[in-house]
Formats: structure tokens, C-alpha cells, sequence
């Protein structure tokens, strides 16, 4: 048994920053412009490459371990692009396609 009790589990997921991918996430962190789910999603990238345990990043960031694991691993597979909400997510419109006339 080490000493290293109380530490929290080192990450399995190594997050490996471009210093471009760094910089655009960085932004986010200051911008009014985008969503706070992904300037969230952001954070827990950049405190993955700061080699943060994934139970520290849970109580900084306020998201679920499975969560954080979830976007890590998503980043590694498509970079700044995984990030996003895929397609169909979120609140469904309330009115059908065709809008109000």
C-alpha cells in the first residue's frame, strides 16, 4: 500500500494538448458566447491535461466521473470536434418544423 491515500486515483485518460487546442480552450473558459456545457466540457479537458485526477475535476467542475471520463475519451478520439453536442441532443423543439404562421 502506497502513500498516496487521499490523492485521489491517477487518470487512465492522458490528455496530450496541442498548444492551439490549449489556447482555443482557454477561450472558452472566457467567452460569453458559447454554451457553459461545453466551456464546462473545456475546463475538465484542460484540468485532464494538467494531470488532475478525474475525482478532483468531479468536485471542481461539478460533473459526474463517468461524465468526465466520457468527454476525455472523446477528445482523445476527435479532438476540439468531440466536444460538441452531437446531433438530436438537448430540448426537442416545441413547435413541429414547419414553424408558426
Amino acid at each position: 500500500m502506497g502513500g498516496d491515500m487521499g490523492q485521489g486515483r491517477k487518470t487512465s485518460i492522458i490528455v496530450e494538448l496541442f498548444d492551439d487546442e490549449r489556447q482555443k480552450l482557454l477561450e472558452w473558459q472566457r467567452s460569453t458566447t458559447i454554451s457553459a456545457g461545453l466551456a464546462k466540457r473545456g475546463r475538465v479537458i484542460l484540468l485532464l491535461s494538467d494531470k488532475i485526477p478525474i475525482s478532483h475535476i468531479a468536485v471542481k467542475v461539478g460533473m459526474r466521473r463517468d461524465k468526465i471520463a466520457k468527454w476525455g475519451r472523446r477528445f482523445i478520439e476527435s479532438r476540439i470536434d468531440g466536444l460538441s453536442d452531437k446531433k438530436g441532443r438537448g430540448r426537442k423543439p416545441f413547435f413541429p418544423s414547419g414553424g408558426c404562421h
